[in-house]
């Protein structure tokens, strides 16, 4: 394959892709930095966010080009070699897609960097990289941002049912009742909410939802058999384990987990059990929930597993999941992005060390957490906040 194959293929690309809905992140990134990074678990948008950029950039593909690098191209190619084909024939901008598929990728992003001054790059990769542990440390260098999957405020948007505005944790806790005033009146809110937890989190979701089962059965092959053998410390030979370990855990969620029954049951060796739960966290497959004050190392057991969010807990059960599952995977993926969550000793979650919350149904009471300063009822079923009781769907709201 040529290089002048290679950004056809850009060109191609580029112009099929529609910018009509954005990710929110879109309007977040700093576009004017000369190297930025964007990590995210696969089937997030990370690919269309990047292609919508270079199309509203209006400039022909010699001047900014899409290189995804698990083209066959690269394979005897050298991203080096290509890049600096790129920059004589006038290039000014360069997308990289999948970087994690290219041996030694941040060590030539690094030189390339050094190498051509004028030339803006921006690059995606898997959430399970670290760059600052990779060979050619960017972390210095890169302006990083991640990519979680569709909160609830973006389903509504790019379903053409309604565009609302994010809002921060402290609007949504202490400004309630003007937050209420701001809803447009003919607006129901949990009109369409099941569906978004059924089906909303990924972007494919949208396009069909009756294989999005499949699709997720796909994703997560993929994430374990392809994009964990890029990591150093694990044995591709056990990804069959991990896929186990995967469907075991989907049974069980929200659970505490024992080490020794899950190693009986996946056949994994007890002492690799964290690693492994760890890799499963960065694919954004689970959530890990540690305790309150206590610092969050590799190898240290979580007190509750979670699944990442409530599409996956859809596809992945057996059985339908308990509504308390349900709604408190929802409360947890809509946080974990941007806050940091731990489990209290008295209610569900502890929000930034300062924040603690009760999820429930709308019956739900203050027992449980009444005798503390910053603490929530987050009741499913309800609408609209009522004194310090939030709805859950308002948590959809945060990005």
């Amino acid at each position: 394959m040529q290089y002048g194959n290679v950004t056809g293929k850009s060109e191609r690309l580029v112009a099929a892709t529609s910018t009509e809905y954005k990710r929110y992140l879109y309007n977040t990134v700093k576009w004017n930095s000369r190297l930025i990074g964007i990590k995210g678990a696969r089937g997030t948008g990370k690919t269309t966010l990047l292609l919508q950029w270079i199309k509203e950039l209006d400039l022909p593909a010699d001047k900014a080009a899409y290189f995804s690098l698990d083209d066959l191209y690269f394979t005897v190619n050298s991203l080096k070699d290509t890049v600096t084909q790129f920059y004589k024939n006038g290039g000014e901008v360069l997308v990289l897609d999948e970087v994690h598929k290219y041996k030694n990728w941040s060590l030539e992003i690094k030189n390339i960097y050094d190498f051509f001054p004028s030339l803006k790059i921006i690059f995606t990769g898997s959430s399970i990289i670290d760059i600052s542990k990779q060979e050619g440390d960017l972390s210095r260098r890169a302006l990083m941002y991640e990519l979680p999957g569709l909160s609830y405020r973006e389903y509504l948007f790019m379903q053409g049912i309604i565009e609302l505005p994010a809002l921060s944790l402290e609007d949504i806790l202490f400004k309630n009742e003007k937050i209420k005033k701001a809803l447009p009146k003919h607006f129901r809110p949990l009109e369409h909410f099941g569906n978004y937890l059924k089906y909303g989190y990924y972007p494919f979701g949208l396009e069909d939802e009756t294989t999005g089962h499949q699709r997720i059965n796909q994703l997560i092959r993929t994430i374990v058999e392809v994009d964990m053998a890029e990591l150093k410390d694990f044995d591709i030979r056990n990804a069959k384990k991990l896929l186990q370990l995967v469907y075991v855990i989907a049974q069980q969620v929200p659970f505490k987990p024992n080490i020794s029954n899950l190693a009986t049951k996946t056949g994994i060796h007890r002492n690799s059990l964290n690693n492994y739960l760890h890799y499963l966290e960065q694919a954004k497959i689970i959530s890990l929930l540690f305790p309150e004050g206590q610092s969050v190392a590799v190898l240290q057991k979580p007190e509750k597993i979670f699944l990442n969010n409530t599409t996956l807990l859809n596809a992945l059960s057996a059985e339908e999941s308990s509504v308390g599952t349900v709604r408190e995977t929802f409360f947890l993926s809509q946080l974990v992005p941007f806050h940091k969550v731990n489990m209290p000793k008295k209610g569900d979650f502890l929000v930034n060390g300062k924040y603690t919350f009760e999820v429930g149904g709308k019956g739900k009471g203050q027992k449980q957490i009444a005798e503390l300063e910053n603490a929530w009822v987050v009741k499913d079923d309800i609408e609209f906040p009522v004194n310090k009781a939030i709805p859950l769907w308002m948590f959809g709201l945060l990005y």
